[in-house]
């Protein structure tokens, strides 16, 4: 760990950051109601990401790099591993019929009782925290089955991902030769298809850790090391023809030294400026912006007593 991580992965530290990341000739993220087209605010044509669609990265980034276990994924009912976390620790639903009962194994005496009313159990809970990354750091509801382990509310938060100009969504009109069905074999040699893109568009999303709802889920150091990894390296092993060429253009910490924060959030991020260059009327780069902050370090001289600048990319 090189001594910038070390200095941001103190779980008991609150921290804010700026996360720019840009894509070219590519789909950051389709909307699925509107033909899989480039998510934009119809009002200012600017582009959006989700949350979800940057966690979802972040997941996949610790899972296949890290072998970590994720709760959130397609393989496995999220009821079952539910269900399972509460097996590991003595607690298993039983079911007769359309009723359920959930039931509870002493470790010490192995006499079993019924677990009654319809209260969250901590113990699953707790479990569930330690088993799976993706719980611990962004939350989960684990209410939806017959064993209820409540809700987990996350210590990370990100916010959608706005482009900071327009961006001009493409439909392009596409041929191929594959056809799947032997009717569609007569239709001719070639069939149409659509490729939805944008030319370029560099993104902003704001990102929040707040330290006592890690205590809660227990973030550890190792955690949070995986966490700015990830960010930095988001998208190296999420290569798609879809998305065309996306990269992590910038990723600036605030450390504060109080656990409750030294510096509201939006006016650390007001620090960070990002804007076109003069000179360039339709922007197709990176090199076309231009990025300003502060210098790396503490922030005491600009009014922001406790507050350490971190700077990743």
């Amino acid at each position: 760990m090189n001594s910038k991580y070390e200095y941001i992965c103190d779980p008991q530290k609150r921290y804010d950051f700026v996360f720019l990341f840009d894509v070219r000739d590519g789909n950051p993220n389709g909307d699925p109601d509107a033909g899989n087209l480039p998510r934009v605010d119809p009002e200012t044509m600017e582009g959006l990401v989700t949350d979800v669609c940057i966690k979802r990265k972040i997941r996949d980034f610790v899972q296949v790099t890290k072998n970590v276990p994720i709760f959130i994924q397609s393989r496995t009912a999220l009821n079952t591993l539910i269900e399972e976390a509460g097996k590991e620790i003595g607690i298993e639903v039983q079911k007769d019929g359309s009723k359920a009962k959930v039931m509870k194994t002493d470790s010490e005496t192995g006499a079993i009782t019924e677990i009654k009313g319809s209260r969250p159990i901590e113990e699953v809970r707790k479990r569930l925290c330690e088993l799976y990354y993706d719980i611990r750091m962004f939350g989960a509801v684990l209410s939806t089955g017959d064993l209820n382990a409540g809700q987990v509310r996350g210590p990370v938060q990100l916010t959608f991902a706005r482009s900071v100009d327009p961006v001009l969504p493409l439909d392009l009109s596409i041929t191929r030769k594959a056809r799947t069905t032997e009717e569609r074999m007569e239709s001719g040699e070639t069939e149409m298809g659509r490729k939805p893109l944008i030319p370029y568009g560099l993104y902003r999303a704001h990102g929040f850790y707040n330290p006592f709802l890690a205590e809660r889920t227990g973030v550890s150091k190792k955690d949070l090391e995986l966490f700015w990894e990830a960010l930095r390296y988001l998208f190296e092993f999420d290569r798609s023809a879809s998305r065309g060429e996306m990269a992590v253009r910038g990723l600036f910490v605030f450390r504060h030294e109080d656990k409750k924060g030294n510096a509201p959030a939006h006016k650390l991020f007001e620090l960070v400026k990002v804007r076109r260059q003069e000179s360039v009327e339709t922007p197709r780069s990176f090199a076309d912006y231009m990025v300003a902050t502060p210098p790396e370090g503490s922030l005491d001289g600009m009014g922001f007593a406790g507050v350490t600048l971190v700077r990743l990319v």
